[in-house]
C-alpha cells in the first residue's frame, strides 16, 4: 500500500466507508455530516473530537490520494463527500467490511471483525473472517493488513490495517487501560479548545453587533 494515510484521513475514509453501507440514504455525506459521524462516541477507537476545519483539511488529501471525491452543483444545496476505496484498493465489498472496522476501532480479533461489522457484511463464519482478511494481506495493490503477534494475557492475536504504515509496537496488556484513558483525555482536552474557540468567536460577533447597535441608535440622537 503505497498512500500513507495519517490518524485523521484514516477516520474520515472509515466513516465514509461506514456510512455508505449503514445510512445509504444520506450518502454521500455533508461536511457536517461527516464531522459528527468522526467524532460518534459509539464504534469509534480512539473517541475524537474534531472541527470541521480538520476534517476539510483530511478530505483534501484523500481527495489528492485519488481516495475521496465530492459532488456538487446547482441543485444541491451543499457539498458532498464519497470514498473511491473500492476502486482505488480494487478490493471487494466484503473486503471493504472488514477493513472498515480496522480503521474504526484499531486492531481486532477475527471474533470481533465478524460480530463487529454485521451492519455492513454478514460474515458466515471465523473461517470466510480469515480468508477475507488472508484476501486483503496478500492480494493485488496490498497488502492492507497485518497480523500482529499474540499480545501478553490475550488468548487470540489481533489483525491491523496497514493504510497508517506498518502499526507501532503495541505495549504490553497492562498499559493498554492507561493508553485508553489517555486518548479519551486527549479527546476531551480537542472538544474544550473547539468550544473555546467558538465561544470567543461568537463574543467577536456580538461585539461587533453592539458596536453597530450603537452606532445605529446614535443617528437619532
Amino acid at each position: 500500500m503505497d498512500s500513507i494515510l495519517d490518524d485523521v484521513q484514516i477516520r474520515v475514509v472509515g466513516v465514509l466507508m461506514e456510512k455508505e453501507k449503514t445510512t445509504p440514504e444520506y450518502y454521500p455525506l455533508t461536511l457536517n455530516a461527516l464531522t459528527t459521524a468522526c467524532n460518534q462516541k459509539s464504534n469509534r477507537n480512539p473517541v475524537v473530537a474534531f472541527d470541521e476545519k480538520t476534517v476539510v483539511c483530511a478530505l483534501e488529501g484523500l481527495r489528492n490520494k485519488e481516495l475521496v471525491r465530492q459532488i456538487s452543483g446547482a441543485e444541491m444545496r451543499v457539498t458532498k463527500y464519497y470514498h473511491l476505496c473500492r476502486e482505488t484498493f480494487e478490493i471487494t465489498d466484503t473486503q471493504l467490511a472488514a477493513l472498515t472496522v480496522l480503521l474504526l476501532r484499531g486492531p481486532q480479533t477475527l471474533g470481533e471483525i465478524r460480530s463487529r461489522s454485521q451492519r455492513l457484511y454478514q460474515f458466515s463464519d471465523l473461517k470466510e473472517v480469515e480468508r477475507t482478511l488472508s484476501e486483503l494481506e496478500q492480494g493485488p495493490g496490498g497488502p492492507f493488513v497485518s497480523l500482529l503477534p499474540r499480545m501478553p494475557g490475550f488468548k487470540e492475536s489481533r489483525y491491523a490495517h496497514l493504510l497508517a504504515g506498518e502499526p507501532e509496537d503495541l505495549e504490553p496488556a497492562e498499559n493498554a487501560v492507561v493508553e485508553v484513558a489517555r486518548l479519551e483525555v486527549r479527546a476531551e482536552h480537542e472538544r474544550i479548545a473547539s468550544l473555546e474557540r467558538e465561544v470567543a468567536s461568537l463574543k467577536s460577533e456580538l461585539a461587533v453587533l453592539r458596536g453597530e447597535l450603537r452606532d445605529f441608535r446614535q443617528q437619532f440622537e
